[in-house]
Protein backbone atom coordinates (compact mmCIF):
# COMPACT_ATOMS: atom_id res chain seq x y z
CA UNK A 1 0.00 0.00 0.00
CA UNK A 2 1.83 3.18 -1.37
CA UNK A 3 1.96 5.86 1.82
CA UNK A 4 1.67 10.03 1.04
CA UNK A 5 1.01 12.83 3.06
CA UNK A 6 -0.19 16.04 2.52
CA UNK A 7 2.95 17.66 2.08
CA UNK A 8 3.89 15.36 -0.99
CA UNK A 9 0.31 16.06 -2.53
CA UNK A 10 1.12 19.81 -1.57
CA UNK A 11 4.72 19.49 -3.81
CA UNK A 12 3.15 17.64 -6.68
CA UNK A 13 0.30 20.27 -6.81
CA UNK A 14 2.70 23.57 -6.82
CA UNK A 15 5.31 21.73 -9.14
CA UNK A 16 4.84 18.25 -10.88
CA UNK A 17 9.36 18.37 -12.24
CA UNK A 18 9.85 19.15 -8.20
CA UNK A 19 7.72 16.49 -7.02
CA UNK A 20 9.49 14.09 -9.60
CA UNK A 21 12.89 15.03 -8.70
CA UNK A 22 12.62 14.60 -4.84
CA UNK A 23 9.77 11.61 -4.72
CA UNK A 24 10.43 9.56 -7.83
CA UNK A 25 13.89 10.42 -8.51
CA UNK A 26 14.74 10.48 -4.95
CA UNK A 27 17.17 13.88 -5.55
CA UNK A 28 18.66 15.23 -2.62
CA UNK A 29 20.33 18.39 -3.53
CA UNK A 30 22.32 20.40 -0.32
CA UNK A 31 19.88 22.41 1.26
CA UNK A 32 21.24 25.43 3.56
CA UNK A 33 18.59 25.89 6.91
CA UNK A 34 17.36 29.27 6.94
CA UNK A 35 16.60 30.93 9.94
CA UNK A 36 12.67 31.43 9.47
CA UNK A 37 13.00 27.52 9.75
CA UNK A 38 14.86 26.90 12.87
CA UNK A 39 12.46 29.57 14.29
CA UNK A 40 9.80 27.54 13.36
CA UNK A 41 11.26 24.53 14.54
CA UNK A 42 12.57 25.31 18.17
CA UNK A 43 8.52 27.24 19.00
CA UNK A 44 7.16 24.14 18.37
CA UNK A 45 9.49 21.86 19.81
CA UNK A 46 9.42 24.12 23.31
CA UNK A 47 5.26 24.31 22.94
CA UNK A 48 5.61 20.30 22.97
CA UNK A 49 7.69 19.80 25.90
CA UNK A 50 5.34 22.59 27.62
CA UNK A 51 2.32 20.54 26.98
CA UNK A 52 4.60 16.90 27.80
CA UNK A 53 4.81 18.77 31.24
CA UNK A 54 1.04 19.89 31.97
CA UNK A 55 0.28 16.33 30.87
CA UNK A 56 2.29 15.06 33.38
CA UNK A 57 0.51 17.86 35.95
CA UNK A 58 2.84 20.29 35.80
CA UNK A 59 2.55 23.86 34.64
CA UNK A 60 6.42 25.49 34.14
CA UNK A 61 7.13 28.87 34.84
CA UNK A 62 7.08 31.90 32.39
CA UNK A 63 11.13 31.38 32.88
CA UNK A 64 11.40 27.68 32.67
CA UNK A 65 10.03 27.76 29.25
CA UNK A 66 12.03 30.62 27.77
CA UNK A 67 15.04 28.99 29.27
CA UNK A 68 14.47 25.82 27.56
CA UNK A 69 13.79 27.74 24.00
CA UNK A 70 16.90 29.45 24.33
CA UNK A 71 18.89 26.44 25.30
CA UNK A 72 17.05 24.74 22.15
CA UNK A 73 18.29 27.79 20.32
CA UNK A 74 21.75 27.67 21.31
CA UNK A 75 22.20 23.59 20.52
CA UNK A 76 19.94 24.02 17.00
CA UNK A 77 21.49 27.14 16.36
CA UNK A 78 24.83 27.31 13.14
CA UNK A 79 26.29 30.05 12.05
CA UNK A 80 25.94 29.36 8.36
CA UNK A 81 21.79 29.66 8.77
CA UNK A 82 21.38 31.85 6.08
CA UNK A 83 18.87 34.80 6.91
CA UNK A 84 17.52 36.60 3.89
CA UNK A 85 15.80 39.59 5.17
CA UNK A 86 18.14 42.35 5.47
CA UNK A 87 19.24 44.22 8.73
CA UNK A 88 17.89 41.50 10.69
CA UNK A 89 20.07 39.57 13.18
CA UNK A 90 19.89 35.78 14.81
CA UNK A 91 19.21 38.17 17.65
CA UNK A 92 16.37 39.13 16.57
CA UNK A 93 15.04 36.14 15.11
CA UNK A 94 15.70 34.61 18.54
CA UNK A 95 14.01 37.50 20.52
CA UNK A 96 10.53 37.08 18.19
CA UNK A 97 10.43 33.41 19.57
CA UNK A 98 10.46 34.58 22.92
CA UNK A 99 7.56 37.31 21.97
CA UNK A 100 5.61 34.23 20.57
CA UNK A 101 6.09 31.89 23.42
CA UNK A 102 5.53 35.11 26.29
CA UNK A 103 2.38 35.88 24.39
CA UNK A 104 1.44 32.41 23.94
CA UNK A 105 2.07 31.82 27.84
CA UNK A 106 0.30 34.38 28.89
CA UNK A 107 -3.00 33.93 26.91
CA UNK A 108 -3.45 30.28 27.85
CA UNK A 109 -2.22 29.95 31.09
CA UNK A 110 -3.05 27.22 33.12
CA UNK A 111 -3.82 25.29 29.70
CA UNK A 112 -6.14 23.21 30.73
CA UNK A 113 -8.14 22.41 27.83
CA UNK A 114 -7.20 18.65 27.93
CA UNK A 115 -4.36 18.06 25.79
CA UNK A 116 -4.58 14.29 24.75
CA UNK A 117 -1.68 14.15 22.58
CA UNK A 118 1.32 16.14 21.27
CA UNK A 119 2.73 15.39 17.72
CA UNK A 120 0.06 12.80 17.41
CA UNK A 121 0.72 10.58 14.78
CA UNK A 122 -2.17 9.86 12.12
CA UNK A 123 -2.44 7.35 9.18
CA UNK A 124 -5.83 7.48 7.03
CA UNK A 125 -6.38 4.56 4.57
CA UNK A 126 -8.10 5.76 1.23
CA UNK A 127 -8.35 2.45 -1.12
CA UNK A 128 -4.93 1.55 -2.29
CA UNK A 129 -3.36 4.26 -0.42
CA UNK A 130 -2.39 5.48 3.00
CA UNK A 131 -2.15 8.84 4.28
CA UNK A 132 0.05 10.07 6.89
CA UNK A 133 0.68 13.29 9.27
CA UNK A 134 1.42 14.95 12.21
CA UNK A 135 -0.77 16.95 14.59
CA UNK A 136 1.28 19.60 16.91
CA UNK A 137 -1.44 18.65 19.34
CA UNK A 138 -4.99 17.28 19.77
CA UNK A 139 -7.48 18.36 22.75
CA UNK A 140 -10.92 17.34 23.98
CA UNK A 141 -12.97 20.60 24.79
CA UNK A 142 -15.08 19.03 27.56
CA UNK A 143 -17.58 21.64 27.33
CA UNK A 144 -18.38 21.25 23.95
CA UNK A 145 -17.65 17.63 23.78
CA UNK A 146 -15.41 18.59 20.80
CA UNK A 147 -11.81 17.39 19.50
CA UNK A 148 -9.55 20.31 18.88
CA UNK A 149 -7.02 19.76 16.20
CA UNK A 150 -3.94 22.52 16.95
CA UNK A 151 -1.47 23.77 14.36
CA UNK A 152 1.17 26.45 15.18
CA UNK A 153 2.55 28.89 12.40
CA UNK A 154 5.02 31.42 13.06
CA UNK A 155 5.15 33.17 9.63
CA UNK A 156 4.10 36.63 9.69
CA UNK A 157 1.20 36.27 7.21
CA UNK A 158 -2.17 35.81 8.38
CA UNK A 159 -4.39 33.77 5.26
CA UNK A 160 -7.61 34.45 4.38
CA UNK A 161 -10.64 32.91 5.57
CA UNK A 162 -11.41 31.10 2.04
CA UNK A 163 -7.90 29.58 2.75
CA UNK A 164 -8.43 28.47 6.08
CA UNK A 165 -11.89 27.11 5.00
CA UNK A 166 -9.80 25.35 2.15
CA UNK A 167 -7.00 23.99 4.00
CA UNK A 168 -6.62 20.15 3.23
CA UNK A 169 -3.85 19.55 6.08
CA UNK A 170 -5.73 19.78 8.89
CA UNK A 171 -9.42 18.53 7.30
CA UNK A 172 -7.21 15.63 6.87
CA UNK A 173 -6.61 14.91 9.89
CA UNK A 174 -9.91 15.57 11.06
CA UNK A 175 -10.48 12.37 9.20
CA UNK A 176 -7.91 10.39 11.44
CA UNK A 177 -9.35 11.88 14.56
CA UNK A 178 -13.27 11.15 13.26
CA UNK A 179 -12.20 7.45 12.50
CA UNK A 180 -10.53 7.24 15.66
CA UNK A 181 -13.37 8.52 17.57
CA UNK A 182 -16.34 8.11 15.62
CA UNK A 183 -17.88 10.51 13.00
CA UNK A 184 -20.19 11.66 14.81
CA UNK A 185 -18.19 13.44 17.13
CA UNK A 186 -17.48 17.39 16.58
CA UNK A 187 -13.76 18.55 15.20
CA UNK A 188 -12.26 21.91 15.45
CA UNK A 189 -9.37 22.74 13.48
CA UNK A 190 -7.42 25.84 14.78
CA UNK A 191 -4.51 27.67 13.51
CA UNK A 192 -2.27 29.68 15.88
CA UNK A 193 -0.76 32.48 14.58
CA UNK A 194 1.57 33.15 16.84
CA UNK A 195 3.42 36.33 15.31
CA UNK A 196 -0.23 38.06 16.15
CA UNK A 197 -1.24 36.26 18.82
CA UNK A 198 -4.50 35.20 16.97
CA UNK A 199 -6.14 31.83 16.60
CA UNK A 200 -7.97 31.07 13.33
CA UNK A 201 -11.05 28.36 13.55
CA UNK A 202 -12.34 26.11 10.87
CA UNK A 203 -14.92 23.18 10.62
CA UNK A 204 -15.77 20.39 8.13
CA UNK A 205 -19.10 18.65 7.34
CA UNK A 206 -19.04 15.05 7.46
CA UNK A 207 -20.30 15.30 3.43
CA UNK A 208 -17.18 17.70 2.67
CA UNK A 209 -14.64 15.20 4.44
CA UNK A 210 -16.18 12.28 2.26
CA UNK A 211 -15.44 14.42 -0.85
CA UNK A 212 -12.04 15.42 0.26
CA UNK A 213 -11.30 11.61 0.39
CA UNK A 214 -13.07 11.17 -3.38
CA UNK A 215 -10.76 14.43 -4.65
CA UNK A 216 -7.77 13.11 -2.80
CA UNK A 217 -7.80 9.53 -4.50
CA UNK A 218 -8.02 11.18 -8.05
CA UNK A 219 -5.11 13.21 -6.93
CA UNK A 220 -3.07 10.30 -6.20
CA UNK A 221 -4.34 8.28 -9.49
CA UNK A 222 -3.49 11.48 -11.93
CA UNK A 223 0.23 11.49 -9.67
CA UNK A 224 0.51 7.77 -10.22
CA UNK A 225 -0.29 7.84 -13.96
CA UNK A 226 1.09 11.22 -15.61
CA UNK A 227 4.38 10.86 -17.35
CA UNK A 228 5.12 14.68 -18.02
CA UNK A 229 6.34 16.66 -15.03
CA UNK A 230 6.31 19.99 -16.09
CA UNK A 231 7.46 22.88 -14.24
CA UNK A 232 5.72 25.88 -12.48
CA UNK A 233 7.02 28.99 -12.26
CA UNK A 234 5.56 31.23 -9.28
CA UNK A 235 7.05 33.05 -6.43
CA UNK A 236 7.51 29.98 -4.40
CA UNK A 237 10.89 29.33 -6.73
CA UNK A 238 13.06 31.47 -5.05
CA UNK A 239 12.87 28.96 -2.21
CA UNK A 240 13.24 25.57 -4.11
CA UNK A 241 16.00 23.84 -3.36
CA UNK A 242 15.86 22.32 -6.94
CA UNK A 243 16.33 25.58 -8.67
CA UNK A 244 19.49 24.98 -10.34
CA UNK A 245 17.98 21.95 -11.99
CA UNK A 246 14.97 23.87 -13.70
CA UNK A 247 15.10 24.31 -17.04
CA UNK A 248 12.86 27.61 -16.67
CA UNK A 249 15.56 28.95 -14.98
CA UNK A 250 18.12 27.67 -17.46
CA UNK A 251 19.29 24.93 -15.45
CA UNK A 252 19.58 21.75 -16.66
CA UNK A 253 16.88 18.61 -15.76
CA UNK A 254 18.07 15.30 -14.65
CA UNK A 255 16.39 12.56 -16.76
CA UNK A 256 15.85 9.29 -14.61
CA UNK A 257 12.19 8.51 -15.03
CA UNK A 258 9.56 10.21 -16.89
CA UNK A 259 9.51 12.79 -19.78
CA UNK A 260 10.00 16.51 -18.68
CA UNK A 261 8.47 19.18 -20.60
Amino acid sequence: MKIYSHSRLNTYEQCPLKFKYKYIDQIIPEVEDTIESLLGKVVHDTLEWLYLLVKKGRIPSIDEVITYYATKWERDYDPKIIIVKKGLTNKDYFNKGVKFLVDYYIKHKPFDDNTLEVEKGITIELGDYKIRGFIDRLSHNLEKDEYEIHDYKTSNNLPTREKIDRDRQLALYSIAIKELFGYEKKVCLIWHYLAHNQKIYSKRTNEELEQLKKDIIELIKEIESTTKFHSNKTGLCNWCEYKSMCPQFGGKPVEIQGELI
